[in-house]
C-alpha cells in the first residue's frame, strides 16, 4: 500500500466511497463488513475479520467450558425451560 494519504469524500447522505486502492489491498468488495475503531481521536477502519469458531465459544462461555452435565440432567433443565416458558405465557 502506498505511504501516502487516500482521500474519499462524506456525502451529504454520510456514505463515502473505499478508494480503489485501499479495496484492492484489503479485498474488499461488495458486501464485505468493515469495522471502525475511534481511538485518540482517529477513525481507524479495517475490513472485519470473520468469526471463528473459537470467538463464538468464547462469547457464549466467557468463564470457559460449561460443566459436563448427564443425559438425565440435561433432560431435566429442558423439561424446566419449557414449563417456565409455558407458566410465563400463561398456559
Amino acid at each position: 500500500m502506498a505511504t501516502t494519504p487516500v482521500h474519499s469524500r462524506v456525502t451529504s447522505q454520510n456514505q463515502t466511497s473505499v478508494p480503489a486502492e485501499v479495496r484492492k489491498e484489503l479485498g474488499i468488495q461488495a458486501g464485505t463488513t468493515l469495522e471502525w475503531n475511534l481511538r485518540d481521536g482517529e477513525a481507524i477502519v479495517r475490513r472485519a475479520r470473520k468469526s471463528s469458531f473459537e470467538d463464538i465459544h468464547k462469547a457464549l462461555f466467557p468463564e470457559g467450558p460449561p460443566k459436563r452435565q448427564t443425559l438425565k440432567q440435561l433432560k431435566q433443565g429442558i423439561a424446566d425451560y419449557i414449563r417456565e416458558n409455558a407458566e410465563r405465557r400463561g398456559y
